[in-house]
């Protein structure tokens, strides 16, 4: 057993989808939070700027001890998780399009995939999207502004919702029956997207599966946490910590959110 606690980071705010999915399976462990929305979003930038500040962030939580560490962001993760398991002895958790559920469970044939095109464009999502869409139409969309709207608190603003309908209205003429939502900020815009798309496409994000795969990986390698008394969770956010406050306000957790200059 193992009392360190589990590090997360992302690109900003987005990847406490992730966070509250894990805190919910295992409720004994500890985890610090690290939202790096200065640099946010991660999706325009190049290869070698993902690596460098994916770096920096992992540098932090291992300073602050942390025993495994989830790239809560699928940009991150598709650009930089293989360089950051080579250079690091800590387990790392990554993050990429669920795909895979998507094409195996569709009955039309066509699923959507809307993702940031640092996602799109990388190695791993190509690799995963030709292994398991051979047979399904796939129509990759770059939710181009999304991140940055959510970063600014405007969740239900004329803007986002104009960017939503631009993106999701041509997937729907292609008759998908699955949206899978490439990054980690997307699951906060489900209730706009379903009244975009309607209920009879299923949403599919990786919340869930990447709790389950935390969970599987402390436990292989002894790093289950022992139950404690009381768990307090440490978010750090390195721009004003309003927006994050705002996305946790109903999370039933014991959490203090600091800004950082990072």
């Amino acid at each position: 057993m193992n009392n360190k606690p589990i590090g997360l980071f992302d690109s900003g705010i987005g990847g406490t989808s992730i966070w509250k999915e894990v805190i919910k399976l295992l409720p004994n462990e500890k985890t610090i939070y690290l939202a790096d929305s200065k640099n946010a979003p991660y999706g325009k930038k190049s290869i070698e700027e993902i690596i460098q500040l994916s770096v920096k962030n992992t540098e932090y939580l291992l300073s602050k001890g942390c025993k495994i560490i989830i790239v809560a962001c699928n940009t991150a993760t598709t650009n930089a998780i293989d360089y950051l398991r080579n250079k690091y002895t800590v387990p790392f958790i990554g993050i990429e399009p669920a795909i895979k559920p998507a094409a195996l469970q569709s009955k039309t044939g066509a699923i959507g995939i809307l993702a940031t095109k640092g996602t799109l464009s990388s190695k791993l999502f190509e690799k995963t999207a030709n292994e398991y869409s051979k047979n399904i139409t796939t129509i990759e969309q770059d939710g181009d502004g999304l991140v940055k709207l959510i970063e600014e608190g405007k969740l239900n603003s004329v803007e986002l919702k104009t960017l939503l309908n631009k993106y999701l209205k041509p997937m729907l003429n292609f008759n998908i029956d699955h949206l899978v939502l490439g990054c980690t900020h997307y699951p906060y815009l489900i209730p706009q997207i379903k009244s975009l798309i309607g209920e009879d496409v299923k949403i599919i994000d990786s919340g869930e599966a990447v709790a389950k795969q935390t969970k599987a990986v402390l436990e292989k390698n002894n790093l289950i946490s022992f139950p404690q008394d009381t768990i307090q969770h440490q978010l750090y956010i390195n721009s004003n910590k309003t927006v994050l406050q705002n996305i946790l306000k109903n999370t039933p957790t014991n959490y203090i959110v600091t800004e950082l200059h990072f």
